[in-house]
């Protein structure tokens, strides 16, 4: 059997267009970039306390994890809600809200953060120590240097699942 060569024009034009229709088509897979410390990541969630509601209603969040060198570890804090113009110290503690077993690490590791018009502000610390394995945490947020008692807002950090 013979085809004429429009038939096989159009015929070789429709098996190229289901070639390129293809949906078992592979195409390259894309590499996607993974974040290293994704599970070695603690993370809080920032509230005010009970204590405080009412008067001021800060909420936010924070993150510990290792830092580059593997001898230290890095800590961000982001709020929202807070009094814009406001000047904020914090700082990681041992324990859990309400129940303080100082400090982790040097309180000068913490730089204070201004709140922005939009009541937003944040604050990154590195702390000369390796990045704890287990054991409680807390992040507070304080009402001002001069006012270090009063705790604006208060997280549990929350180690990751294993």
């Amino acid at each position: 059997m013979r085809f004429s060569p429009s038939v096989l024009r159009v015929a070789s034009a429709s098996v190229l267009t289901l070639a390129a229709c293809n949906p078992f088509h592979q195409r390259p897979v894309t590499e996607v970039t993974r974040d290293v410390n994704l599970n070695a990541r603690w993370r809080a969630a920032l509230v005010t306390p009970a204590a405080l509601g009412g008067a001021v209603q800060i909420n936010g969040n924070a993150t510990m994890q290792p830092g580059k060198s593997g001898v230290e570890t890095d800590i961000t804090i982001e709020i929202a809600n807070a009094t814009p113009g406001g000047v904020h110290p914090w700082q990681v503690h041992r324990g859990q809200c309400g129940s303080d077993d100082g400090v982790l690490g040097l309180e000068s590791a913490y730089p204070s953060f201004r709140v922005g018009d939009d009541g937003r502000g944040s604050s990154r610390a590195t702390i000369a120590l390796v990045m704890p394995s287990n054991g409680s945490y807390f992040v507070t947020v304080q009402a001002s240097a001069a006012n270090s008692t009063v705790v604006l807002a208060c997280g549990n950090l929350a180690a990751p699942a294993a």
